[in-house]
């Protein structure tokens, strides 16, 4: 009997790799953790903007080549797939609270930005409780993820370089407010599944 092909959206770890813990993106993942303190030493501290613009971009293309990485050599393990939208959660918090200290962004922005991690966590919470383990991540939330990552470097370069700053501005504000929806679009999408795996163990609760 034939089976039905995987599709290529779903990365399915081989079971060597799949418990492994130092692997290229795995390793690639510490470091993106390691450079969040560093970022905002630069920014916040040392007050080092062209520094402070490097590590921001590091942080924000090692994202795509971890994943990348590891689905093109099969190293795709489980502490990867939790430990890349922890990096990435954890750079975007960072920054939206150096941002707003600095007032590269408005409060009203990081706000938005916040709430929104505010309703993932609950959503995790409740998954938990239920006992269910954090729900996979979408395309569309590494798609808001990696829109936001690459909208932060070019706002620090609009605050921080006056000749390129109209031009960084209207990019990076482009970039931002389409991250943003798109990250809400994706909170959405995980209160749905949140949702559908919490409705069946309550209705059995409930036939009780």
């Amino acid at each position: 009997m034939s089976h039905p092909p995987v599709p290529e959206a779903v990365d399915v770890p081989t079971a060597p790799t799949a418990g492994r813990v130092w692997t290229v993106p795995n390793a690639i993942s510490f470091g993106r953790l390691l450079g969040v303190p560093v970022f905002l030493y630069l920014l916040l501290v040392a007050e080092a903007y062209p520094a402070a613009f490097v590590v921001l971009v590091l942080g924000g293309t090692t994202d795509w080549v971890d994943g990348w990485f590891a689905r093109r050599f099969g190293q795709v393990s489980r502490l990867g797939e939790l430990l890349d939208p922890f990096a990435d959660r954890l750079y975007i918090l960072a920054t939206l609270v150096a941002f707003a200290v600095t007032g590269i962004v408005p409060w009203q922005f990081s706000a938005a930005l916040l709430a929104r991690e505010a309703v993932l966590a609950v959503c995790l919470l409740v998954l938990r409780r239920h006992g269910h383990g954090p729900p996979p991540v979408h395309y569309l939330g590494k798609t808001a993820t990696f829109i936001l990552l690459a909208a932060f470097p070019v706002l620090l370069l609009a605050a921080t370089a006056p000749t390129v700053a109209p031009v960084a501005r209207a990019v990076g504000w482009g970039l931002g407010w389409w991250g943003l929806v798109l990250y809400w679009a994706a909170a959405a999408l995980y209160l749905v599944q949140t949702v559908a795996l919490v409705r069946p163990a309550r209705g059995v609760v409930a036939g009780r």
